[in-house]
């Protein structure tokens, strides 16, 4: 099984990823601060029609409901002795999702998101607890029937490390994402460029990495961008890009990326060097079948010049795109502040507050 994702990527020019857990769990029943993973326990039925709406969409990976799956985050709902329990329920339900549907060939990527602690000196956790964190859950992810281990939302050099090797103790293939959002950053200053030279230097060898979440496709694009430059010509990336910017509509936090622009945003992200693109908070099956759509019609170009990315996209900050290359000759000041809100959903960031609930996907 661990080999079934080396072995489509080297059939396929592209592979098409999921979007969101919480936009679409919160459209099935989900409670504001209620932990998505205890529905792997009481809604199993509904996390199963959740997987099988991205697989009807046109999705070749489906993460796991495990984003908060580490015994700090269920910790806070009381569930941290239920650890490996759930993580393993997570890919078994999604083993069952592939066995109800018509595709068969569909990777269990098994989501392992932030701890929620910051790492020493700046808080109470050390590499090793982390560590030791990660390794049960990845264990409860591999006894479930995960293909790969898909560390993802990481902005710390010292959090991707722990998960790196926490997930190493299977024999399952992983990937690492990081969240881009601060003037081409990730929170704790981590650079696209920087991420590719890591990603080199890591103990196990991820067998993609990329960027996700952020603060919309524009800016997470220039970020896959950066990456293209810098990397070698064997390097798997991966772009999962929020749906648009988040916006307070009724008391209720709503995306305002349309299908179309998913869809421009998909051929943008394989221009870029792409090879694993889907969609983060806010993203839909219609995106997602929008995008497969895309794809399917698209013929990879040159990547496209920041100024492209900007006229089909929106808006990025001057931090981004002096990561994505030449700064653009005249970026509007306004750039900036288009990036208010990106934070998930929740204000949630790995290594963010300790007790924060977290916001998988949204």
């Amino acid at each position: 099984m661990s080999e079934r994702l080396q072995q489509l990527l080297m059939q396929r020019p592209w592979l098409l990823a999921d979007g969101a857990t919480g936009t679409n769990f919160f459209a099935r029943g989900l409670e504001t601060g209620e932990a998505p993973e205890i529905w792997n326990l009481q809604e199993p039925d509904l996390v199963v029609a959740h997987y099988g709406s991205f697989i009807d969409a046109g999705s070749d990976i489906i993460l796991t409901n495990s984003f908060g799956g580490t015994r700090n985050r269920l910790k806070l709902h009381k569930l941290e002795d239920r650890c490996v329990e759930i993580n393993r329920l997570a890919a078994e339900l999604a083993r069952r999702a592939i066995a109800e549907s018509d595709r068969a060939e569909i990777i269990v990527a098994g989501s392992m998101g932030p701890t929620g602690d910051l790492y020493e000196p700046l808080g109470p956790l050390s590499i090793e607890d982390g560590t030791v964190a990660y390794a049960e859950q990845a264990r409860g992810l591999a006894e479930g029937g995960a293909d790969v281990l898909w560390i993802e939302t990481i902005s710390s050099i010292d959090e991707m490390r722990a998960a790196v090797a926490g997930a190493a103790t299977t024999d399952l293939p992983l990937v690492v994402t990081l969240s881009f959002d601060t003037n081409g950053r990730t929170m704790m200053g981590i650079t696209p460029a920087e991420l590719v030279e890591m990603a080199r230097q890591l103990g196990a060898a991820p067998l993609g990495y990329g960027a996700n979440c952020g603060t919309g496709a524009a800016e997470l694009t220039v970020a896959v961008l950066a990456m293209q430059k810098n990397a070698g010509p064997d390097d798997i990336l991966i772009a999962k890009s929020n749906c648009g910017i988040p916006e307070f509509v009724d008391g209720e936090i709503r995306y305002n990326g349309t299908p179309e622009l998913m869809a421009d945003y998909a051929r943008l992200a394989l221009d870029c060097g792409a090879r694993i693109i889907g969609g983060c908070c806010g993203t839909t099956p219609e995106h997602i079948r929008a995008m497969r759509a895309a794809l399917e019609a698209h013929e990879k170009t040159a990547p496209p010049s920041l100024d492209e990315i900007v006229a089909r996209l929106g808006a990025i900050s001057k931090g981004s795109s002096q990561q994505g290359g030449a700064p653009l000759g005249d970026l509007p000041d306004e750039s900036a502040g288009r990036r208010g809100g990106g934070r998930r959903g929740g204000g949630r960031r790995g290594g963010g507050r300790r007790g924060d609930t977290p916001a998988p996907r949204f």
